[in-house]
């Protein structure tokens, strides 16, 4: 039995349909007791970013065989528990790159021309004709260079930006010049975020590396929402130590509405950067070759963790 506890669907898991049964409950990431419960029978579970697969979860499933990861992050998979209990980990590592790269630039021009702003005041009857800033030979800044931060930098090929980058893990990479995370901060005009949620990368977003950028430069965060402590990006955005920021993640998600939905010069989109029509088609694509090669004990092609092939 596939169990998909949230909300992850389409064509190719219809197809799949045919061959396997298949047990949906887009809630069921929000029940820890249910989801045990549920997995006793799976052999499969198919997730996005909400559903919490520790190891007491995997635990619960003795005939687990593949846990599907619908998107980039795996921060909310225990993947050592898995490579222990023999349980492949896959997902469509990159297939969302472009969609997430597309949305990066857009919320970027968003808010170098105001176009919420000026949306806003012209629908109030107003014509406010305030200029804004171009995009073309600024300096972006890419914190973290996978994937989606290589799609977002040939994306902006055409703009004539200089690129500059922050990645620990990256070497030599083609058109983007890497420098320290305090050299990208203060010397970029546009700063994309794309890191993950680590101890090292929590928070590093905070008043002190507010302080390193410079006050007409934008801010967008299509990785994680942890990356930033919100509260001293509420107060560098009324500052105006920032001239604006954009935030697909948050911190806790969905968020409670608070203060930073008052903030003027602040874009908020609800996690949506990966998610297209094509995207999903692709990862859908991805997640239900892996799901049959690994119930039919073949090797898997988009392994995440040491298992490849089923163990049990």
């Amino acid at each position: 039995m596939i169990l998909i506890s949230e909300d992850v669907w389409g064509t190719p898991f219809q197809k799949l349909e045919g061959s396997f049964p298949i047990v949906r409950n887009d809630d069921l990431w929000n029940n820890v007791d249910e989801l045990k419960n549920a997995l006793k029978d799976a052999t499969a579970l198919v997730v996005r970013n909400r559903t919490k697969v520790t190891a007491d979860v995997i635990a619960a499933a003795p005939k687990l065989k593949v846990i599907a990861r619908a998107g980039v992050g795996l921060d909310n998979i225990d993947i050592k528990a898995a490579d222990a209990a023999g349980v492949v980990v896959v997902a469509g590592l990159g297939a969302n790159a472009v969609s997430v790269g597309e949305l990066t630039l857009g919320l970027a021009l968003s808010l170098l021309r105001n176009i919420p702003g000026h949306d806003q005041v012209t629908r109030e009857g107003n014509w406010n004709r305030t200029p804004g800033r171009e995009l073309s030979g600024l300096t972006w800044g890419l914190l973290g260079c996978g994937a989606t931060g290589i799609a977002t930098a040939k994306l902006l090929q055409g703009f004539g930006c200089k690129m500059i980058g922050f990645d620990p893990y990256a070497k030599n990479l083609s058109g983007i010049e890497l420098k320290s995370f305090e050299e990208v901060l203060m010397e970029s005009d546009v700063i994309s975020i794309h890191m993950p949620s680590t101890p090292e990368t929590n928070g590093s977003i905070n008043a002190a590396t507010l302080k390193l950028m410079k006050p007409d430069a934008v801010l967008v965060n299509v990785g994680r929402g942890e990356v930033i402590n919100e509260a001293d990006l509420i107060e560098a955005l009324k500052a105006k130590v920032i001239a604006g920021a954009a935030l697909d993640v948050r911190a806790q998600e969905p968020p409670v509405k608070g203060e930073m939905e008052q903030i003027a010069n602040l874009i908020l989109t609800p996690h949506v950067a990966g998610i297209t029509k094509e995207s999903q088609l692709r990862i859908n694509e991805i997640l239900v070759s892996n799901i049959m090669k690994v119930l039919s004990d073949e090797v898997a092609t988009h392994a995440v963790g040491a298992i490849k092939e089923n163990a049990k």
